[in-house]
C-alpha cells in the first residue's frame, strides 16, 4: 500500500474515482486562542497492488507540537478489505475523505495530522496555527514574454 495524496483543505469528494480537492492549505490564522477551526476536510489518495490483499486497520489523529492528541473522542479509526485485484489491472486506487468540525487550537503553534495504519504512520501533515491577520492572497509572480 502507498499513500499517494495526504492533504488538509477546505472540502474534497471522490467523485467516479477521482479525488476532487478544493482548498489545500497548510496554515490557520486567528485573532485570539484558545480557538476553534469551524470546518475542515482531509483528503487522502491510497494505491494498493496485490500485496495488500486483507484488512487494513487505519487510525487518523491530531496532534500538538509535544505529540499530545487533542481530538476530543480520540483518533478517527476505520477500516478497509482489499479484495483480489482484476487480472486487467495492476494496482486500485481508493480516496478517502474525512470531514472534520471544531478543530482544537488550544494555543498558536505548530499541529499535525498522523495518519497509521497497521499502527505505522504513513504520512504527518504539518498545520500551523498563527496568532494575527490573515495576509492578504500573494499574486503569481509575472512572467515576461
Amino acid at each position: 500500500m502507498e499513500l499517494l495524496t495526504s492533504v488538509i483543505c477546505d472540502s474534497a469528494s471522490d467523485y467516479n474515482g477521482k479525488l476532487c480537492v478544493l482548498g489545500a492549505f497548510d496554515t490557520i490564522w486567528s485573532h485570539k486562542y484558545p480557538s476553534q477551526h469551524v470546518q475542515c476536510t482531509l483528503a487522502f489518495r491510497f494505491l494498493f497492488d496485490n500485496s495488500d490483499i486483507g484488512r487494513h486497520e487505519f487510525e487518523v489523529d491530531f496532534l500538538n507540537a509535544d505529540g499530545q492528541p487533542l481530538l476530543p473522542k480520540g483518533p478517527i479509526k476505520f477500516g478497509l478489505t482489499m479484495g483480489d485485484i482484476p487480472n486487467q489491472q495492476y494496482f486500485l486506487s481508493r480516496n478517502l475523505v474525512v470531514n472534520l468540525q471544531n478543530l482544537p487550537l488550544p494555543s498558536p503553534g505548530q499541529y499535525a495530522f498522523d495518519i497509521r495504519c497497521n499502527n505505522e504512520v504513513l504520512s504527518r501533515i504539518p498545520l500551523q496555527a498563527v496568532q494575527g491577520k490573515s495576509p492578504p492572497p500573494s499574486r503569481p509572480p509575472e512572467q515576461k514574454a
